[in-house]
């Protein structure tokens, strides 16, 4: 697969995962019944990427919130979009836990998903929190 296949697929993947965490917020289901929905209802099979990212969220949700908490200057993390919050959830994630992905490309790719899904307010918003999440977790390495 060339290049541009795989930052396509890795696209769709975390596209998937968004989907995953969005409809999360709004139902009590296992995340194994989001799964099972999806390929019930819409045919999707679930990526093994998409897998580990919603999974490793959930995993460590409470420090993944704080991280992005504790950049936010004057906001708490319940007024943000949800999309917004999905969003920096993922790019969090991998910034802090995938080692394959570059900090930048889970930026940029944050960024263009809130552009996406909400607004360019968002993804300035979303950029800069996590511009600054980047910085703190690159001064651990």
């Amino acid at each position: 697969m060339d290049k541009d296949n795989r930052i396509q697929k890795r696209r769709e993947e975390r596209q998937q995962a968004l989907n995953f965490l969005f409809e999360r917020m709004f139902r009590d289901d296992t995340i194994e019944d989001l799964y099972n929905d999806a390929l019930d209802s819409r045919d999707e099979e679930v990526s093994d990427y998409a897998k580990k990212v919603v999974e490793g969220i959930e995993s460590n949700l409470d420090e993944i919130d704080g991280l992005i908490q504790s950049h936010l200057k004057g906001w708490k993390i319940n007024r943000i979009s949800k999309i917004a919050l999905s969003v920096m959830r993922i790019a969090v994630y991998e910034m802090k836990y995938v080692k394959s992905v570059p900090i930048s490309v889970s930026i940029n790719e944050a960024v263009r998903m809130a552009k996406s899904y909400s607004t360019d307010k968002d993804g300035s918003f979303v950029n800069g929190v996590l511009g600054a999440i980047a910085k703190e977790l690159q001064g651990e390495e």
